[in-house]
């Protein structure tokens, strides 16, 4: 952590969950860390407040009851360390916003307008646009005075091609309801796509990259030229591959069928997809991929057959992006599962040397940013994603 002087600016970055909030306090624009932390299970009396104090970290438990709540403790945790001595030291506050729809190509400035749209946009991610609001309205309240910047998941995505975000249902569909793929992740995709770029030493719009996003919501992203052309993801985050707890892309009639089957209801149906699936459905142990892989190595054949599907399906996706892309530069690993399971970075890239992708085992093995062999055509990066970095340079830009 750093201590930077007074006279930088202060930019808070802030991804507000249903019941956390995590946050970061950079000195802008140096990039530099002040402080990070967390509060989690908002909303009960044992809520936990975690924060970095002169590099150590520091929790304590207590009542949390609201967003709005979880905001003062936050400002006052800043005040209380000396972090910061007044409020008005902070300049900025960027807030991730799950869905901008259509409306949000790019960051932007919160108004009164932009709240209301994000609002609205909430019927097409009622689990997450509602509580990014809520955050958004809390800092506007303790921070009336600071720079409000929406940064969207969904705008990334937005240079995709209609031959790529459209369904193929009744175009009505699309021009009344909305309906169309979106794609998620958007800001750690842009991110490691530059950082790689960087890595190599090439400038961004020469290259054709393929970004694996893969924790417990995985995603991957086609990226030409510094823009993205394809996404997993689609009209919400439960479809693409399989993920920790989501099934990913299924024949959807199986639906309509296991609900007569069960007389399940629509949001019985939500909940298989979304909560009941994935590498926690099919391996019976654990949505956590490390979890999945100590019960294989210890022979169980269900969590073996998990880690078999999760490496295929993410495989067979990279391959579709190859062909859309017409060749690729690099391959990039990030988010949890990554940047640190040695093991899956390896199944998934097994069998496409033909495509000029060969991991090195041992680069592999010790984690550096450049896996692939020496000879291999393809560069294969691990990068540490840094969303909250990307929210920070973003209210400065915006």
């Amino acid at each position: 952590m750093s201590s930077p002087s007074s006279s930088l600016d202060k930019i808070l970055a802030i991804n507000a969950g249903s019941s956390s909030l995590k946050f970061q306090l950079f000195a802008m624009p140096q990039e530099q860390v002040i402080t990070r932390g967390l509060i989690e299970r908002i909303g009960k009396q044992d809520a936990i407040f975690t924060m970095e104090v002169a590099g150590k970290k520091i929790a304590r438990t207590h009542a949390v009851l609201t967003h709005q709540e979880a905001v003062e403790q936050l400002l006052a945790g800043l005040l209380d360390h000396h972090i910061i001595h007044r409020l008005d030291e902070i300049g900025g506050v960027g807030h991730r916003v799950a869905h901008g729809g259509e409306a949000f190509r790019d960051s932007v400035s919160i108004d009164p307008a932009v709240l209301a749209k994000i609002d609205d946009l909430g019927r097409l991610a009622p689990l997450h646009n509602p509580v990014n609001a809520v955050g958004i309205r809390a800092f506007l309240h303790a921070l009336p005075n600071a720079k409000a910047v929406a940064v969207f998941d969904t705008s990334f995505h937005q240079s995709m091609a209609p031959e790529h975000y459209l369904y193929p249902l009744p175009y009505r569909y699309y021009s009344e309801l909305g309906v169309r793929r979106y794609g998620f992740h958007g800001t750690s995709h842009k991110y490691v796509a530059a950082i790689c770029a960087e890595q190599m030493g090439q400038p961004l719009a020469s290259l054709r990259l393929v970004s694996c996003h893969l924790g417990n919501g995985s995603s991957l992203c086609a990226i030409e030229g510094g823009r993205s052309v394809n996404t997993s993801m689609g009209f919400t985050p439960e479809a693409g591959v399989m993920m920790g707890t989501r099934a990913g892309d299924i024949d959807p009639s199986i639906l309509p069928f296991v609900a007569e089957c069960e007389q399940l209801r629509p949001a019985d149906l939500n909940r298989l997809l979304n909560n009941e699936s994935g590498l926690l459905g099919i391996s019976g142990v654990s949505n956590d991929c490390r979890d999945v892989e100590k019960a294989a190595s210890e022979g169980n054949q269900r969590a073996a057959l998990a880690l078999k599907m999760f490496a295929a399906r993410i495989r067979a996706v990279i391959g579709s992006y190859i062909a859309q892309l017409g060749g690729i530069d690099a391959l990039i690993f990030t988010g949890g599962i990554g940047e640190n399971s040695r093991s899956m970075r390896a199944a998934i890239c097994e069998n496409l040397s033909y495509l000029g992708i060969s991991l090195d085992q041992s680069r592999n093995n010790a984690n550096q940013t450049f896996i692939e062999q020496p000879s291999a055509k393809v560069r294969i990066a691990v990068i540490n994603t840094n969303e909250e970095l990307m929210i920070a340079r973003d209210v400065m830009r915006v």
